[in-house]
Parts: structure tokens; C-alpha cells; sequence
């Protein structure tokens, strides 16, 4: 058969973090199967100079696209949109990777066929909040590239010696305090990788394998476990338990994410997590995700759907010119509301608590609103301000 043309749209290549990541691992795999992605974002960065590495094209403005694409694979709302407006002809498949924020809404546009959720938690949101009907709707869970991030060359210890906290969000004011003073307790070494940190890295396979308990969530447990490490979930968003055989099929039908972090973060029940660490529990579940979240079939199922969207698309037939105009309408007018709701919520954590820390550290619910300090913040370090 022959490849697909694949435009796949982000809101951001500028930052390490899941959405970016993901894009990255399927361009690189549609490539190697004989595809031709091209990715879009308005903001590019490191996760743009790598793909770009691997001779994925990568643009910030869809007129520099010349090709029309086969479909569109958007992982915004607003980028989606963009597209879908700019290639009147292609067909789309919207894809939900988090519960929160405005811009995992999924578009109604008659062209967007299929809603894809990563989990059970933003099928339930597609589903249950967004009205997305049973037919359109997809469950495929998250992957990790078995290449790159390969299997630590010996067998975890009895007791953990070295932890890593592996998280954009870990600070002192959200969860690294307590994951600190935990590990204090049980005589472990603790190190802390991700953006608050100011500690980032673009080789975490290299990491990972270092350590024997990672305190993690989403994409970050699910690359940890794949390393060989025991994992416990924890996020600024709250703590989960520590991965075990038992619970592995439940937890990753939840992404090892915000579903699963459903306790509050303390150094106490951090402790009793670390406490339940199992070496050879921890190497059966690192076996398992190697088995079954390996990202060759991810992309193999995610290809079968593109080619079930094009199919689709082809017998549909002429597209509704009016239709497709008031979706686009209603969009831009939703996306107002949003942004008035946001920072509307901003101003009331404002309110609540005014502490700098805080502040910062509410800023990822309120993704419009973060986009834009985050900006404002690189334009100033670009100019030495």
C-alpha cells in the first residue's frame, strides 16, 4: 500500500514535555514505515531541531506546505482548527492526551471523524463531557520506544539505593518536598530531573537506567518501568501507589496519570510506597510494558486508523461549505469563552493565594494563559532581560 502524506499538528515544539515527545516518536516511526509526516506548530524549539534531525519536516506556517496532506492529526484544538481551515480537502482525527485545560476540547468540525483518548480517563471526558458518539470514539494507550529506552544491565538491589524524581512540575512548593523528606527517611539517595528543576534532559534513557525507584507519572512512569525501575506514581497533582504487578492493567488503562493520582502527596504515604517495594515484582512489570506498550504497534494501530479516516473521508464525498464555515465559527467563539473562563479561574487562585510559588505553579491548568507567560518569559531571556 502505498504512504500516507500525514500533516500532524502541535501547539508547541518548543518544551520537553508529552505531547512534544509523542510527536516526535510517531513522526519518526510514520517515517521508517514509509510515510511522510510533516509536523506543524506555531512555536518551535528543541523537539523541532530533532525532528528535523531525522528528516522530518517541520514548519510554523502552513503556506511553506505545498503538498495537500492524505489527513490531518491534530493534537490541539486550535492548531487542529488551523489546518482544517488551511487544507479544506484533508480529513482529521483529534487526539485527547490530558483531562484538563481548554485545548483538549475536542473541535465539532465535519471533517474531524475520529476522537482518540490515550486513556480511559479522556475517553470518559470525550465521551461523558464532549459528546463524542461511540462510533467516532478510539482508546489507544500510550507507548514507549523499547529502542531507545532499553533495559538496565543488571537486577534492581533488595533495597533501593538511588531515586530519581522525573517530572517537569517538581519543585518545593508541589511534590518534591515531600518526596524528598520520604526518601530522607528510608536512606535513599534522591535526584530530580525536569524543567522546574531547571535540570532537563534530552537523553532520559541514558538516565533512567541509573535508578531504582523513580517517582513519576504518565509518559515519564511508563519510560522508567520500560528502563527497569520500580515506579511510583506521584505529580504535582497528587500521589498514586507504587506500580506492582496486581495493578499494572488497571493503572495503565489510566496512563499512570491524573486518574490514578487520587491520594494527597505526603512524605507518610510516600514512605509507606517506598516501603512495598518488590525487586522482583518491579522487573516482572518492567517485562510486562516491555511486552505490551512497546511503540511499533502503537504506531501500526494509529496507521490502521488513518487509512480507515481516508477511506471514509473518500466516500462521503463533496464536503458542506456551510456546515464546515459554522463549525469554524462556533469554534472561534467557544475558544473566547474559554479564554475569558480561564482567566477568570486565574484571577480567583489569585485571590486565594497570592503566593509567587503558588502562582507558578497553578499556571498548568491554564494553558492559554501559560502559553502565553511562557513566551513572553523565552522573548525576554532572548534579549538577556
Amino acid at each position: 500500500m502505498t504512504g500516507l502524506r500525514v500533516l500532524i499538528t502541535n501547539t508547541t515544539l518548543a518544551t520537553r514535555t508529552g505531547t512534544e515527545t509523542y510527536v516526535r516518536d510517531l513522526a519518526a516511526g510514520l517515517l521508517r514505515r514509509g510515510h511522510a509526516p510533516v509536523v506543524y506548530s506555531p512555536e518551535t524549539g528543541e523537539i523541532a531541531r530533532e525532528l528535523r534531525k531525522a528528516t522530518v519536516p517541520v514548519v510554523e506556517d502552513l503556506r511553506e506546505v505545498a503538498a495537500a496532506p492524505d489527513l490531518i492529526h491534530g493534537n490541539q484544538a486550535a492548531e487542529l482548527m488551523t489546518a482544517l481551515l488551511h487544507f479544506p480537502g484533508a480529513p482529521a482525527l483529534f487526539f485527547c492526551h490530558s483531562w484538563i485545560g481548554w485545548s483538549n476540547v475536542p473541535p465539532r468540525h465535519p471533517r474531524v471523524l475520529r476522537c482518540v483518548a490515550v486513556d480511559d480517563t479522556c475517553r470518559d471526558r470525550l465521551s461523558l463531557e464532549h459528546g463524542v458518539e461511540e462510533e467516532r470514539l478510539r482508546v489507544l494507550l500510550n507507548a514507549v520506544d523499547l529502542e531507545r529506552f532499553r533495559p538496565r544491565a543488571g537486577a534492581l538491589p533488595a533495597r533501593p539505593r538511588r531515586a530519581l524524581v522525573f517530572s517537569n512540575t517538581a519543585n518545593d512548593s508541589t511534590h518534591l518536598a515531600a518526596v524528598r523528606e520520604a526518601c530522607a527517611r528510608a536512606g535513599i539517595a534522591l535526584d530530580v530531573v525536569g524543567a522546574e528543576a531547571n535540570n532537563s534532559t534530552s537523553e532520559p534513557e541514558a538516565l533512567l537506567v541509573r535508578y531504582d525507584l523513580v517517582f513519576a507519572k504518565a509518559r515519564c512512569a511508563l519510560e522508567a518501568m520500560a528502563s527497569g525501575a520500580a515506579v511510583v506514581l506521584c505529580d504535582m497533582f497528587g500521589r498514586g501507589p507504587l506500580v506492582t504487578t496486581a495493578e499494572f492493567e488497571r493503572l495503565r488503562r489510566l496512563n499512570f496519570g491524573m486518574r490514578a493520582l487520587d491520594r494527597p502527596v505526603d512524605a507518610e504515604g510516600l514512605g509507606r510506597e517506598i516501603e512495598r517495594y518488590d525487586a522482583a515484582d518491579a522487573a516482572e512489570v518492567s517485562r510486562r510494558v516491555r511486552e505490551s506498550a512497546g511503540l511499533d504497534s502503537l504506531v501500526e494501530e494509529i496507521v490502521e486508523l488513518y487509512r480507515e479516516v481516508v477511506a471514509e473521508h473518500a466516500r462521503r464525498g463533496a464536503a458542506d461549505a456551510l456546515a464546515e464555515s459554522r463549525a469554524a465559527a462556533e469554534f472561534v467563539r467557544s475558544m473566547g469563552l474559554a479564554a475569558k473562563r480561564e482567566c477568570a479561574e486565574f484571577r480567583a487562585e489569585l485571590l486565594a493565594d497570592s503566593l509567587t510559588l503558588r502562582l507558578r505553579n497553578q499556571m498548568p491548568r491554564f494553558p492559554l494563559l501559560e502559553r502565553a507567560v511562557r513566551r513572553v518569559a523565552r522573548a525576554a531571556r532572548r534579549r538577556g532581560l
